[in-house]
């Protein structure tokens, strides 16, 4: 069930496409940089399957089991799917959807995934992620719980199915999906083949019906909403969103807080992309500004701050290891992050071997 300071009965399920595609509001998004409605192509796998096989090969972005290095990648995609969808499955009826006021029409919104930025008003209710495909109802009733308004639009801040898995749900019952243009290259049977030799990813439904390169702004609920991509970070498709009039950002899992991050080399991630996505937002916050982190708690500036000295501290060790010869085995016996672990501790050898490929690999 919904979690709120103030719960009330849900008085409002999302609407059909036809009932709001008559509204001339969503026209007022303003499209920065090159954008795109791309069509969308056959095949589905179904509902059950859509938290798990966006992130087939990327186990580690919601530490379950599978999670693991280079050898994930190995794994073939029908094996890792069904142990994905057991695992995601299981004790999902015992989840409840938290929501965290940030203003009278901003809410963050923690279950089991990545966490979701929720923005309402008369326009209607604008979803940053949407966590698994499991969830969907759960989520909903937290929306309708402080509006009764439908869900216009779900903004994906990458492909990983933890963000993404509820897409289908969601895009069937009229969300309108927006991403960047990598985010839909790599849900899209069609295309994700030629990235990393998999198929068939997403069902039809959950692909963005619109993408960007560089950026895109809505102008929503009375609000300037801001979506910048930040070159190889978490992925090749992140997107940072930012809410100026509220001090909000939503960083999706450029920002791990308390743990090292999962940078996935394998979807286009870079370790120098995440340090870039952390000064881009401690260049345009103040102390009074909050960061929706991809997964953990409500952030400040000066645990992103933490968080950026942590992946500056360890991308040099690194890096001069790697200057002097080292093997990628050999840097992550040399420990790098020893003193650091006690803090961080999340699945140091992944980081250190994740740093060690996107220097490599760059």
């Amino acid at each position: 069930m919904a979690r709120i300071t103030s719960i009330r009965e849900r008085t409002a399920r999302i609407r059909g496409r036809a009932a709001w595609l008559g509204r001339g509001a969503w026209l007022r998004a303003a499209w920065r940089g090159h954008t795109a409605c791309p069509g969308r192509t056959a095949g589905a796998l179904g509902v059950a399957l859509l938290g798990m096989a966006s992130v087939a090969g990327s186990a580690a972005a919601t530490g379950l089991p599978g999670a693991g290095g280079p050898a994930s990648a190995a794994v073939p995609v029908s094996t890792t799917v069904a142990t994905w969808a057991a695992a995601v499955q299981q004790d999902m009826q015992d989840v409840e959807i938290e929501t965290i006021p940030l203003e009278d029409d901003l809410f963050m919104l923690v279950g089991r995934g990545g966490n979701i930025g929720l923005s309402v008003g008369d326009d209607g209710a604008f979803l940053v992620d949407d966590q698994y495909a499991p969830l969907t109802e759960k989520i909903l009733a937290a929306v309708a719980a402080v509006t009764d308004q439908p869900v216009r639009w779900v903004l994906n801040t990458h492909w990983h199915g933890d963000h993404t898995g509820g897409n289908e749900n969601l895009g069937r019952a009229g969300a309108m999906i927006v991403a960047h243009e990598n985010v839909y290259r790599r849900l899209n049977p069609a295309q994700f083949a030629e990235l990393v030799g998999r198929s068939q990813q997403a069902p039809d439904a959950a692909l963005p019906v619109v993408t960007f390169d560089d950026g895109v702004r809505f102008h929503w609920n009375g609000r300037h909403i801001r979506v910048t991509h930040i070159g190889r970070a978490h992925t090749d498709g992140d997107a940072i969103v930012h809410f100026p009039a509220a001090n909000v950002f939503h960083m999706g899992d450029t920002f791990f807080l308390g743990r090292y991050p999962f940078v996935d080399v394998d979807s286009g991630g870079g370790i120098d992309g995440v340090i870039a996505a952390a000064n881009f937002v401690l260049a345009r916050s103040d102390a009074a500004t909050r960061i929706i982190p991809g997964h953990g708690p409500l952030a400040t500036p000066a645990d992103l701050r933490g968080y950026r000295d942590m992946l500056e501290t360890v991308r040099l060790r690194v890096a001069r290891l790697l200057a002097d010869g080292h093997t990628q085995d050999e840097v992550v016996a040399a420990a790098p992050t020893a003193d650091l672990d006690a803090h961080w501790s999340d699945n140091p050898e992944r980081f250190v071997r994740a740093v060690h490929r996107s220097l490599v690999e760059r």
